[in-house]
């Protein structure tokens, strides 16, 4: 007998027998979501469960590390293909940070934000707040933007009209023709917009399927974009009610304010002012019967020049019931609310501080003033709170806010708990660009503007464009590779809380319209003409970046218009009316079927995300739970692609699962007809047409 030959067959099969399978990374998953945090956002000393996925049997063991230390998790179930994992934590008041270690024999991988990686990065850990909660309404809420002067024209009785004042060196102007251009220094134009206007198209927005309403800013102000704010306490009569009218316009060539009698009386009369604050209560209680919440804009870093506090314009001079202005007197009772550089200036010291320099907009001096710290959260505290009942603020330049970092954090802390103890379910986003992290720890915003971790990875795929079509760039049109490393690396600065919610938009008051990015011309009106901004634009791209939109993490937001076909280059050019009358009715469709499909599928509302499959100018990912599942993708090319995916490991699909067509949309339009697919051993096949997009849903 050959016992050396004997000997190393006993070794190979000890071998054997303790080979352990390779890791299936495709199978790791974790996120922020219910399936996988237990509960999502837990109390502080509270009990929080963590899990983990695995490939079925693949995983020797799983450990959580946590805040530095190392618990092995318990394999609690197996269903279907996978095992789960969980670890019980009993938490503190602190941050915990976290990611999770696999290993299978000799073999170890990690499982950060990015997913499966060999080595987890601090910058890429999860992380929960104990005790940050956001609004239940506004997670994954779909919110309509509207900009009050140019949605709709319910009370022409209120209009601002030709010469009433004085603003920026001419006199405001009241247009005549709804369907206008916006000029281009359009500030002072009023297209006669108000909140009679919105109240009567409810029922449309109702239907279309909204969620929330967030308004520009609506208090008294002399511009029609209304963030030079004149009077906090108060709606602006010039689009809520004016039932007190007397007074003169300013005479051609005739510029002093003091003079502007007819605009004083209807922006300083009480009876105007109250009658404003009530409509704008009617109007939130209509939104309320309507399961719709209403979002206010807070300008609190400055103010207008008109400011009754500075009045600059000498407004409130001689107005009855008005203190004087710190521009006016020194010894006025605002003096402080403002940095003068100039003592010896009075009377009508324009020494004062503007933002980035500008005159018009008084930087707020709350470093200089407890008063006016104290006052401003008191405004937002009355706007949430009744008659008004507001569901919350939107936060102009948050970050610029006071003279320093450790000042903007602390008035931050203080307004978060102002307005969440006049009303818990308020929401408190900012506006922000670049990382929003430091202010996302649960203690000051609830969420951001989403422009890094949404509308900018969708218009540079999409379109080539910058978000305000001042640069094309090829290599960024159809880079899926980019697409989805910008989404995971701005995406990891939100807690989940905060990704929830996150307003995610196409366009805004502050950019191009997206459908004019679309046609891929670089520019703006004063060099291109508004013209420009509607030629050889793509409805197929749009609806291809709407479908993202409504199928993402977060809260889609519609820029009024957008839904019906409205173009324009960046402000004031995306400023334009609303086209009531000549509506685009097909992409006011698509949209409606995109919101009623997000909303009848609980996965693209709450469910987790994850890449599928990527190409040149394609994208696919999946939205999922443990019970339901669909499929996104994206052909963004102006040829026809067939593609095969494997989608099982990644979202959990029997090998042989159906799928159904939820929506299609390409170059010819879109249809709602179901169509089914077949996955063949975990492998997906689509053709998909020019421009064109696909919303899959797996079938019972």
């Amino acid at each position: 007998m050959d016992y050396n030959h004997l000997g190393k067959d006993f070794n190979k099969g000890l071998y054997l027998s303790t080979l352990k399978p390779v890791i299936n990374k495709k199978a790791l998953f974790a996120d922020y979501t219910a399936d996988y945090v237990d509960p999502p956002e837990p109390n502080p000393y509270g009990v929080l469960t963590l899990r983990f996925r695995t490939h079925k049997s693949n995983a020797e063991h799983v450990f959580l590390i946590c805040n530095g230390e190392r618990y092995l998790m318990e394999c609690f179930e197996s269903v279907d293909s996978f095992d789960y994992y969980r670890y019980t934590l009993t938490l503190d008041n602190d941050i915990i940070r976290y990611y999770f270690e696999i290993r299978s024999g000799n073999q170890v991988c990690r499982y950060d934000l990015r997913g499966a990686v060999a080595h987890a990065e601090e910058a890429y850990y999860f992380t929960i707040r104990p005790g940050f909660k956001t609004p239940d309404w506004a997670k994954g809420a779909v919110i309509y933007q509207i900009y009050v002067d140019r949605f709709r024209n319910g009370d022409p009785a209120n209009d601002v009209l030709s010469h009433e004042y004085n603003y920026i060196g001419d006199h405001s102007v009241q247009v005549k023709d709804w369907d206008k251009y916006p000029a281009t220094m359009g500030v002072r134009e009023f297209y006669g917009g108000d909140l009679k206007g919105v109240m009567d198209k409810l029922d449309y927005l109702k239907e279309l399927g909204i969620d929330a309403i967030y308004f520009n800013p609506l208090f008294v102000s002399p511009s029609n974009h209304k963030y030079d704010i004149q009077d906090y306490d108060y709606i602006d009569p010039h689009i809520g009610c004016i039932v007190k009218d007397e007074g003169r316009l300013l005479e051609p060539g005739e510029y002093d304010n003091k003079n502007a009698t007819r605009y004083i009386n209807r922006v300083t009369s009480l009876e105007n002012l109250e009658a404003s604050n009530e409509l704008f209560a009617r109007l939130v209680e209509e939104c309320h019967k309507r399961n719709i919440k209403v979002i206010l804009d807070g300008v609190f870093n400055h103010c207008g020049s008109f400011n009754k506090w500075l009045d600059r314009e000498r407004i409130y001079e001689d107005a009855d019931g008005y203190d004087k202005g710190a521009y006016i007197c020194a010894d006025s009772p605002y003096h402080d609310f403002f940095k003068f550089y100039n003592s010896n200036n009075w009377p009508y010291n324009d020494s004062y501080d503007g933002w980035w320099g500008h005159d018009t907009l008084p930087k707020l001096n709350y470093e200089g003033s407890q008063k006016l710290y104290d006052y401003i959260l008191y405004i937002g505290r009355k706007w949430v709170s009744p008659p008004y009942n507001a569901d919350g603020w939107r936060l102009d330049v948050a970050a610029d806010l006071g003279h320093s970092p450790q000042f903007n954090h602390q008035f931050w802390k203080d307004f978060r708990r102002a307005v969440k103890e006049a009303n818990p379910n308020a929401i408190i986003l900012a506006e922000h660009y670049g990382d929003p992290s430091e202010w996302l720890q649960g203690d000051e915003w609830d969420t951001v503007m989403n422009y890094d971790a949404f509308m900018e990875p969708v218009t540079w795929f999409l379109t080539g464009m910058q978000k305000h079509s001042d640069d094309f760039r090829w290599d960024m049109l159809g880079n899926a590779d980019t697409f989805f490393d910008m989404m995971k690396y701005n995406g990891a600065k939100f807690f989940g809380p905060s990704i929830n919610i996150s307003m995610n938009e196409l366009s805004n008051h502050d950019h191009s319209r997206f459908l004019t990015r679309t046609n891929r011309v670089v520019g703006r009106v004063v060099n291109k003409g508004p013209e420009a901004a509607n030629e050889n634009v793509n409805k197929a791209v749009m609806r291809e970046a709407v479908l993202i939109q409504m199928t993402w993490t977060g809260a889609p937001t519609i820029y009024y218009g957008d839904e019906a076909g409205v173009c324009g280059f960046t402000d004031p050019d995306n400023r334009r009316t609303y086209p009531w009358g000549h509506e685009d009715h097909e992409l006011i469709d698509f949209h409606r079927q995109m919101i009623r499909i997000r909303k009848a599928n609980r996965e693209l509302k709450e469910g987790s995300i994850r890449r599928i499959y990527k190409d040149y100018n394609i994208i696919a990912y999946g939205r999922f739970t443990r019970d339901d599942r669909c499929v996104i993708v994206v052909n963004n090319n102006d040829h026809e692609k067939d593609i095969e995916m494997k989608i099982s490991y990644e979202l959990g699909c029997p090998r042989d699962a159906g799928m159904v067509s939820l929506i299609y949309t390409d170059e010819r339009g879109f249809t709602t007809e179901p169509k089914e697919y077949q996955v063949d051993g975990a492998n997906l096949k689509l053709h998909m047409g020019k421009t064109s997009a696909i919303v899959l849903k797996m079938l019972d």
